[in-house]
């Protein structure tokens, strides 16, 4: 299987264009849209979201992610197995979260380039190509052993809202069995308490808890974090204590 993860949103002919390759390439191989609408120009809040919604899925299926500012610059195109998942797209911060917390991963960049190469649409032109081969077990002549970026400095998890979904629910980038212990989560001066799910709180009062990824999630009973609260994208969050007087 090969997944598409990009920011291209739902309209448009990118995401047209890059599966038209994919079924060129590899016409057997079923393509399915894990996600299209991604944090816009942002990597690294990206690589948090990308890093949840992978385990699920299967070893050996191919990740075709681009959410690439950069293209047609200085980063490099690259590949990552991580856990027997594989992931294609720029070196870039993207694929970077992924990495970290695997317990095995591999990088190697790409060498090979077609011979129509646009300089703004890298993920038709050079990783649908790359991702269909790798599908098909056949990219080893397009590939160099590549010793990967400097991931040393690269947190494990990320206290912003890395996503605010269709319902205005804000994901965060941060992983639920860390904050479990923790009682409240504040953003935006707002305090909110923990609960197991949108109605362990009276109608239109916020809540935290661990969504079906299992991070920590931002949701209004019956309404929309977002508006309620005013969220963005990359709001910082905080998980705390509640303050017991000593006794």
């Amino acid at each position: 299987m090969i997944a598409l993860f990009t920011d291209f949103g739902a309209e448009g002919p990118y995401l047209g264009e890059m599966i038209n390759v994919l079924n060129q390439h590899a016409p057997a191989v079923p393509v399915i849209n894990l996600l299209s609408n991604a944090p816009v120009a942002n990597p690294q809040l990206s690589a948090y979201l990308l890093a949840a919604l992978t385990p699920g899925f299967a070893k050996g299926t191919v990740f075709l992610c681009v959410v690439d500012p950069g293209v047609g610059g200085e980063r490099l195109p690259v590949v990552l197995q991580a856990d027997g998942r594989i992931f294609v797209g720029p070196d870039n911060g993207l694929l970077n979260t992924v990495a970290v917390q695997a317990k095995k991963r591999q990088w190697w960049s790409i060498e090979w380039r077609p011979e129509r190469l646009s300089n703004s649409f890298h993920g038709r032109d050079l990783f649908a190509p790359v991702a269909a081969a790798l599908a098909l077990g056949d990219a080893s002549d397009r590939l160099e052993p590549f010793q990967g970026p400097d991931l040393a400095t690269w947190p494990i998890e990320l206290e912003k809202i890395i996503y605010i979904d269709h319902y205005g629910n804000a994901m965060t980038g941060l992983r639920y069995t860390n904050a479990s212990i923790r009682d409240f989560l504040t953003v935006n001066g707002a305090r909110i308490s923990h609960g197991r799910t949108f109605e362990s709180v009276a109608k239109g009062e916020p809540v935290w808890y661990e969504n079906s990824s299992g991070l920590v999630e931002i949701a209004v009973n019956r309404g929309r974090a977002d508006q309620q609260l005013g969220l963005a994208l990359g709001d910082p969050v905080e998980m705390a204590f509640s303050l017991v007087p000593y006794k």
